[in-house]
């Protein structure tokens, strides 16, 4: 199989396997400026419409579109937020009526063993009880270090920080929004003609696949919110609409997903003894990840132009690779080497 590849074949090798490298220690601390990069390409077609459509110059067109997306992005996030912040501070200053009703089961499920077990040995039925009143113990106080000021006051001493991200990811979107034409010109200044028309072939199919790969994104989005929010609906209607979209954003963290949220949820529910609703729950709970384990693979597949097969071990090595991040690195990375076979500018062809 060597023997067909040249020394420029090895030179593009080697310089993916150094982007790689890089983008294995870059990535984790620049995410703001790619996200702020991805944003400018997927707004970048709404600043062209203005500019043919009201006959507008670059960056007016630039200033009105960042403005609604900013506009937009700040009322939902602080809807949410808000929501959020409220139901963690009714969630904590409920939290000793909760432990009290968790120990009450446990003393009441204590109680039934040792009732069934009267003609068991003494010495085993105190190890039993022994047993039981150290996790009972070691559970309460578990509950009790994480809920401590030090421990909520470590959370919100990471806000700066967070807010810091968010003012470089704004202000990196804006300038990318006005300088991606320089940044496109710049790159094809140092391309051949012949390069260059290849270089445009695939940046138009990349940027199909791109937006086809956030459509089925966002479809599967849609389809996880309306199912939890019909189910929730059904379940807790006081607090479907702020859970719903609680879950719908947790639904994003690959593997682990609304279980996160539904799970735990459950399993109080089976503690306190509302088996009615933890089973709901549960139900929900497993509705949602085979909705995202199957649907979303398919529905990437279709809008992408790759199998679901190949869309599934994309984003299962993206994820092992780059975390979180590596969820979208990993389809869009094969989306770019078949862009780059289709364009000719790599030449896979070869036979064992």
């Amino acid at each position: 199989m060597f023997r067909y590849l040249t020394k420029r074949h090895l030179l593009y090798i080697f310089l993916a396997a150094l982007l790689l490298l890089i983008g294995y220690f870059i990535l984790p601390i620049s995410l703001p400026l790619i996200l702020a990069f991805l944003t400018a390409l997927c707004l970048n077609p709404f600043i062209h419409w203005l500019q043919f459509r009201f006959k507008l110059n670059r960056k007016v067109s630039v200033i009105i579109v960042f403005l609604i997306f900013v506009l937009i992005t700040g009322v939902l996030g602080t809807y949410v937020i808000a929501s959020v912040v409220t139901h963690i501070v009714n969630f904590v200053e409920n939290t000793p009526t909760y432990i009290n009703q968790i120990m009450d089961k446990f003393v009441e499920w204590q109680t039934q063993m040792e009732n069934m077990m009267e003609d068991l040995p003494a010495e085993f039925i105190t190890e039993i009880r022994d047993g039981i009143a150290n996790n009972i113990t070691n559970f309460s106080d578990t509950i009790k270090s994480q809920l401590q000021v030090e421990k909520i006051a470590g959370i919100v001493a990471t806000i700066p920080e967070y807010l810091v991200s968010l003012l470089v990811y704004l202000i990196a979107l804006f300038l990318f929004m006005i300088e991606l034409p320089v940044l496109k010109a710049s790159v094809y200044r140092y391309l051949t003609d012949a390069t260059a028309e290849k270089v445009h072939f695939m940046n138009t199919r990349l940027s199909n696949l791109i937006l086809g790969f956030l459509k089925a994104q966002f479809l599967v989005s849609i389809i996880i919110f309306i199912v939890t929010l019909l189910g929730l609906l059904l379940i807790v209607p006081q607090y479907a609409i702020i859970m719903s979209l609680i879950i719908w954003a947790i639904d994003f963290i690959p593997i682990i997903g609304s279980i996160a949220i539904l799970a735990p949820w459950s399993l109080y529910m089976y503690i306190t003894g509302d088996l009615v609703m933890g089973t709901k729950l549960a139900i929900l709970a497993i509705i949602l990840l085979a909705i995202r384990r199957t649907v979303e693979p398919k529905v990437m597949g279709q809008h992408i132009g790759l199998s679901p097969l190949a869309t599934l071990i994309a984003m299962y090595i993206g994820l092992q690779l780059f975390g979180f991040l590596g969820f979208i690195i990993g389809p869009l990375v094969v989306i770019g080497f078949n862009s780059a076979k289709e364009a000719g500018i790599i030449k896979w062809d070869f036979k064992l």
